[in-house]
């Protein structure tokens, strides 16, 4: 009686579960408990929370059956115009050809994508401040506070980082501007320096 010649890939039920990596900085769209597999993984989930264009994601992301194997992308992305993508970070090694992962992936009108290292760890500041931003994701700023801000924006145009903070009475005002940049009533530059009292803010009009 001949044996099975056993898979060189795992089935999906035999899948090892992400390893759980976390630390105590807030998501901002993030639908559900995430669960990061390394840091690599939750520092491309803060550059996704600071990205206009992403409406929400999940980590990880639902499992892809691929032919007799599976794969479990870092993340499910669901984007503003609806498109949704299937991400790893840079680090992830892949138990399966990434082109098959993509055929699976496409069969779900989905797109996959193992992001390079580049686009997080740039050498700019994005992530630096991306991360300083999520601290207060969960604060709430009072309107009072909101209206003043806008009013005075909209009557200047732009105004430098310390002089927003001194428009914000009832809420603690790092805190407040920063909540007001992550919720998209404000803009500032991420790219070219460290958020500083002379960056520039201005008004998001939809």
């Amino acid at each position: 009686m001949s044996s099975r010649r056993k898979s060189p890939h795992k089935a999906v039920s035999d899948l090892p579960a992400p390893v759980d990596y976390s630390e105590p900085l807030p998501t901002l769209k993030c639908v559900g408990k995430p669960l990061f597999r390394s840091r690599q993984a939750r520092d491309l989930a803060c550059i996704l929370d600071i990205n206009p264009d992403v409406a929400c994601w999940t980590a990880p992301g639902p499992t892809v059956k691929v032919g007799s194997c599976g794969h479990t992308p870092d993340f499910r992305v669901v984007d503003r115009d609806g498109g949704v993508r299937f991400l790893d970070a840079a680090d992830r090694v892949l138990a399966v050809d990434i082109e098959h992962i993509k055929q699976a992936v496409r069969e779900q009108r989905a797109s996959y994508r193992l992001v390079a290292v580049d686009e997080v760890y740039d050498g700019g500041f994005r992530l630096r401040n991306a991360r300083d931003l999520l601290q207060y994701a969960n604060v709430t700023v009072s309107l009072a506070d909101r209206l003043r801000l806008l009013a005075f924006l909209d009557q200047e145009g732009s105004l430098t980082m310390s002089e927003c903070l001194s428009a914000i009475r009832n809420t603690e005002p790092v805190a407040a501007i920063a909540s007001l940049i992550l919720q998209r009533f404000v803009d500032v530059e991420l790219d070219d320096a460290l958020i500083g009292p002379e960056t520039m803010v201005r008004r998001i009009r939809s």
